[in-house]
């Protein structure tokens, strides 16, 4: 079924979970750079991946994303990545940080200046995904709807403790979390400002 032709409201909670994380798979390839999205727990689960798969070999850059801050005057959640990157061993070189965007739409619109200004965008083949388990789709959708076609990804999420695939449905908080993201993703699709896709669902 067709992202467009589905109501949030009707799907079941197994329809839900295929259309938050089926078929999102890391591949394993290598890429020209790691696309980390910024939140407020950015630091806790998705950088440790994006340093593994940096130590790892399979990109030589990390861009963080984000431009929130979560305390009043307070660093920005690419700066928070940045500097405990680079506690974490990581060279300065290697690190590239765009800090204005404030949700996920603007982590890539806002990426695209920083990532040419930095790589060149015709040097940019594929880049690695770090982002959380139930935000991985709406990441991808985004990227392939605003980046430039001739880049692919390699999607590298990571589980947080509330809203994996086999738990999100357990607590109030990791089901509100999913239902939240199932609704904003069909209904930027039905908008247009994300691309359609095909996903295959259970059948009721």
């Amino acid at each position: 079924m067709k992202i467009s032709e589905m109501e949030a409201e009707k799907l079941t909670d197994e329809q839900k979970t295929a259309l938050l994380y089926k078929n999102i798979e890391d591949d394993q390839e290598k890429g020209d750079c790691i696309f980390v999205l910024g939140s407020s727990k950015a630091v806790e689960y998705r950088l440790p991946r994006a340093i593994q798969l940096y130590k790892e070999g399979r990109a030589k850059k990390l861009l963080f994303s984000g431009g929130v801050s979560w305390e009043d005057g307070g660093l920005t959640e690419a700066e928070l990545l940045r500097d405990k990157a680079l506690e974490l061993g990581v060279p300065e070189e290697d690190i590239i940080i765009e800090n204005n965007s404030r949700h996920t739409k603007e982590n890539v619109l806002a990426s695209l200046l920083v990532l040419d200004r930095a790589l060149e965008l015709h040097n940019i083949n594929r880049l690695l995904v770090v982002t959380t388990t139930y935000h991985i789709r709406r990441t991808h959708l985004t990227l392939k709807t605003y980046m430039p076609n001739w880049i692919k990804y390699s999607l590298c999420a990571v589980n947080d403790r509330t809203t994996r695939e086999d738990n999100w449905f357990e607590t109030p908080y990791g089901r509100e979390r999913v239902e939240k993201e199932t609704s904003k993703i069909i209904h930027y699709v039905k908008l247009g400002s994300l691309i359609d896709e095909e996903i295959e669902l259970p059948k009721i």
